[in-house]
């Protein structure tokens, strides 16, 4: 696949549909990763079978749609500031999975070490400007006041807090979402090829 087929968007039917099913995906994922107080996040399941199916900007568009969504609905105003993150974890994946990083198992736990590397990027930052390095997730934050009493400098307790949530978060996710695409039938899977003719974004 070209360069210039990595980044190819269709706004067609099929992705009409795709996003808001994802959104919902990643919503429902979120809900239930609070509410049971899981040490992940489970709210970019979604974001990552739109990416792989869509590409980068429809994953993009699902993920920071889907924490834009649930913090209105839900009051969770951290959930809007990672709004960013979301949208860049779907943009990579969707890179990842055009270059064929989601066709084997293997490669699938490639993409789910850059989409973990991409969400402690730039979640460290927005924890330590937004919340004092805190991540609003229970297990994350207890490691993070644990380092913080060991005197551990602001900046890597935030690190911490952030890879112990992230990086097991997001090996589950892309496990769970190439298990899914490999049981989607390939008549769906064809209507997003992006070696089709398609319009670009």
């Amino acid at each position: 696949m070209s360069a210039k087929d990595v980044f190819r968007t269709r706004f067609d039917a099929a992705s009409i549909v795709l996003i808001p099913a994802c959104i919902g995906i990643n919503y429902i994922g979120k809900l239930f990763a609070s509410v049971l107080k899981l040490p992940l996040w489970l709210d970019s399941i979604g974001t990552c079978i739109g990416a792989c199916l869509g590409g980068p900007v429809i994953g993009g568009i699902c993920g920071a749609a889907n924490n834009l969504i649930y913090g209105l609905t839900t009051g969770d105003s951290i959930t809007l500031v990672y709004a960013l993150t979301s949208l860049f974890i779907g943009f990579f994946v969707g890179i990842m999975a055009r270059t064929g990083f989601m066709k084997s198992f293997p490669r699938a736990l490639v993409t789910a070490c850059v989409a973990g590397a991409v969400a402690i990027v730039i979640s460290t930052p927005l924890n330590i400007i937004f919340w004092a390095g805190t991540t609003g997730n229970v297990w994350g934050d207890a490691a993070f006041a644990a380092t913080q009493a060991m005197g551990m400098p602001l900046v890597l307790s935030s690190l911490v807090d952030e890879i112990i949530v992230d990086i097991p978060d997001k090996i589950i996710t892309l496990i769970i979402v190439f298990v899914i695409l490999k049981a989607l039938p390939e008549k769906l899977t064809a209507l997003y090829d992006a070696s089709d003719k398609v319009e670009r974004l």
